[in-house]
């Protein structure tokens, strides 16, 4: 009978030890079951965490309402519209994040940053880049975006990526760049020895210097007082971004001399866009893409607006014939030895061969 008892008892506590496993595994499967249920919440949490919120600023130098600034407001929708929230744009607009120098460093050393750059400031790393923004080098924007399309183009961003750049987006229009100065100005000879401001970049300063002004490198945010303090006579610009910076309430003269069709980029650094997953990286040049796309159209609705504003406030326009200017600047295109030999035959070479 005591053998028995521990038989029964040995019975009872395997039953026991079976049946806790059967809640075990019940316990799991519903677990797994609320798991599953919850996957997806899992897999939307690991859809923030495969792709995390990523915060990336955006800088430029334009003022808030500018065509560039309602490009960056697009984009930053776009972006997070087409994450579903998993990229967060931060905007800063009037050179906050410091000069176009500064934040490009910034970006090479990894930053979270993507900055808009003129290629005749890129051609400081990539000096074919600069021929992008020589003056008369195209007909129309189509043309020059057209360029950003081809081997020869693939090659340059090969070389901008040595150095640390990777180019997100091409399609931004920046404008037509017009001549606004103190003085009425239509003539070669009539803008010698006049201190028009530029950008601080090689291209524009012998731009300028090829047609007779003395090129004079400003910060744009510093135009305004320097107008009024008599530090420079004038300055270049696409209409929109003058009236951004209000140099028309000095200055009032006009020559629509079209010396340069403007398009940028949009950079970061090649540290930082290799930490980003794929689809990041697509959705952020694909909307960057959109976002130069929709900007075009403003920009060519705000050139007409401000050309009536200017008007209307006392701004004297004058059509000019270019061909004088076109001489002088043929000049330019031998003023850059690092150029590779050709390189503005091969571009026009391109241009005639356009699909």
């Amino acid at each position: 009978m005591k053998m028995s008892k521990k038989w029964m008892f040995a019975l009872l506590s395997i039953m026991l030890l079976v049946m806790v496993a059967a809640c075990s595994q019940g316990t799991s499967e519903e677990s797994t079951s609320t798991s599953d249920g919850s996957t997806e919440e899992s897999t939307e949490s690991e859809g923030t965490t495969d792709g995390e919120t990523y915060e990336i600023n955006i800088a430029y130098g334009n003022q808030p309402g500018e065509p560039v600034d309602q490009l960056a407001n697009k984009w930053k929708e776009l972006a997070a519209e087409k994450s579903d929230g998993r990229i967060e744009l931060k905007l800063y607009p009037s050179s906050q994040l410091g000069s176009e120098k500064d934040v490009v460093e910034q970006a090479q050393m990894g930053n979270n940053v993507i900055v808009m750059a003129g290629y005749d400031f890129l051609m400081d790393y990539v000096p074919d880049a600069g021929i992008l923004t020589a003056p008369y080098l195209v007909d129309d924007f189509d043309e020059l975006l057209y360029l950003t399309e081809t081997d020869w183009f693939e090659g340059l961003k090969n070389d901008l990526n040595d150095q640390g750049i990777d180019i997100v987006t091409t399609r931004t229009v920046y404008g037509e760049r017009h001549l606004l100065t103190n003085e009425k100005v239509t003539t070669p000879e009539e803008l010698n020895g006049l201190k028009i401001r530029v950008p601080n970049n090689q291209m524009s300063i012998q731009t300028f210097e090829a047609m007779g002004a003395a090129a004079t490198p400003t910060p744009l945010g510093d135009l305004y007082t320097s107008l009024q303090q008599g530090l420079v006579d004038g300055a270049e610009n696409p209409l929109p971004v003058l009236q951004g910076v209000k140099a028309h309430e000095v200055s009032q003269h006009l020559a629509l001399t079209g010396h340069q069709k403007f398009i940028i980029s949009w950079i970061g650094g090649t540290r930082f866009i290799e930490t980003l997953p794929e689809d990041i990286v697509q959705i952020l040049r694909e909307t960057g893409d959109e976002a130069g796309d929709y900007a075009r159209a403003i920009l060519d609705e705000e050139t007409e607006t401000v050309m009536a504003e200017f008007q209307e406030q006392g701004v004297e326009v004058y059509e000019v014939d270019v061909e004088p200017f076109k001489e002088l600047v043929q000049s330019v295109y031998e003023a850059f030895p690092s150029w590779t030999p050709g390189l503005y035959e091969e571009i026009q070479e391109l241009l005639e061969n356009r699909p």
